[in-house]
């Protein structure tokens, strides 16, 4: 286990593309740390540059104690795991596992007992003399992990590892991945664009937009209290409504209604933000609401319409009777967020 800190890590290719800005962060011991954003935002440029496989235009990367920028990456003491599994289709389950310890001059004995160990922690005790292709994706993917756990590295990275599974198994692998590092207490970093899969595996998340750190925080932190108009839009499925509205003599103005007091807020054009299900249909509400879509999700609805003339959605459970047109609706005044609407930073 060890430490990871980045000091102003930038990357530049030769073409003049800054692929990440100056970027800061650092990973405690044992911590299991998400970046996420959409494509191309630089998180996997990130990661192969912790991993070594992406050199480092300028800052400092350090993992324990030991500054690793022009270490090659089998000596940084990683284990990477990928999206395409990247097992040997000629191998068995075994020797897939073990492959890595046997390049490294391991002995037999200690392979067997290595890989028999991470067999029974995956599951894969009855599968360790198939090959890959005799196997599903969910199993294919835990090879890939096995073939990390035993390395006993310092440092986990995960790079978009359940991109190629089904929504069922994406579900089941995000529950063993995170039980497994935290059996281990192994410090990892997990690449991702699915919200979900970072709201739910991170014990801190950092949000990536265009190369830059939008926000670091807890997975609480990052969905109640964004940093900005990309972070609230970003995380949350659906994502925290936004509006544009105007603070007028301490309140803020939405539909020619008052969603809540705003002293010290200044004055004129903001962004208003609210989640979905901090709103709930009220025949005596102070705001209206157009219905055009109820959207059965089985445990909740969500409806999704207009307000101000402005696209709107609102989660409710499945008790709650809603159909297509006009309604009332109050706002959770504390859960009210206010954005810049030049910047898109948080008031």
């Amino acid at each position: 286990m060890a430490q990871m800190s980045l000091n102003n890590i930038r990357k530049v290719y030769p073409n003049g593309f800054e692929a990440v800005t100056p970027t800061s962060f650092s990973i405690e011991d044992g911590e299991f740390l998400v970046l996420v954003g959409p494509s191309g935002c630089g998180k996997s440029t990130l990661l192969r540059m912790i991993a070594g496989l992406e050199d480092i235009t300028e800052g400092e990367l350090r993992i324990g104690d030991r500054v690793v920028n022009h270490v090659d990456p089998a000596d940084r003491d990683i284990a990477m795991v990928f999206q395409n599994y990247a097992l040997y289709p000629h191998m068995t389950v075994r020797k897939n596992i073990g492959y890595g310890l046997k390049n490294r001059k391991i002995a037999a004995d200690v392979i067997e007992q290595k890989v028999q160990e991470a067999a029974k922690m995956l599951n894969l005790t009855d599968y360790l003399d198939r090959k890959p292709s005799q196997l599903s994706g969910g199993q294919r993917q835990r090879v890939a992990m096995g073939r990390a756990v035993v390395r006993d590295p310092a440092l986990f990275l995960f790079d978009e590892p359940l991109s190629n599974l089904d929504a069922k198994l994406r579900h089941q692998m995000r529950i063993e991945i995170k039980a497994l590092q935290r059996r281990l207490g192994v410090t990892s970093v997990y690449v991702t664009h699915d919200q979900v899969e970072a709201m739910t595996m991170a014990d801190k998340i950092i949000v990536l937009n265009a190369g830059k750190i939008e926000q670091i925080g807890t997975p609480y932190e990052i969905y109640h209290h964004p940093a900005s108009t990309f972070v609230a839009s970003f995380m949350g499925a659906p994502p925290m409504n936004l509006l544009d509205a105007r603070i007028e003599q301490g309140q803020v103005m939405v539909n020619g209604g008052t969603a809540l007091a705003a002293s010290g807020a200044g004055q004129g054009a903001i962004t208003m933000g609210i989640r979905p299900e901090d709103v709930s249909l009220d025949a005596q509400g102070a705001v209206a609401f157009d219905i055009d879509i109820v959207e059965e999700l089985g445990a909740h609805r969500l409806l999704h319409g207009r307000l101000a003339d402005q696209d709107f959605t609102i989660h409710v459970d499945k008790e709650t009777q809603a159909a297509p047109g006009p309604a009332r609706i109050s706002l959770k005044q504390d859960a009210i967020r206010l954005f810049d609407p030049q910047t898109g930073r948080a008031l």
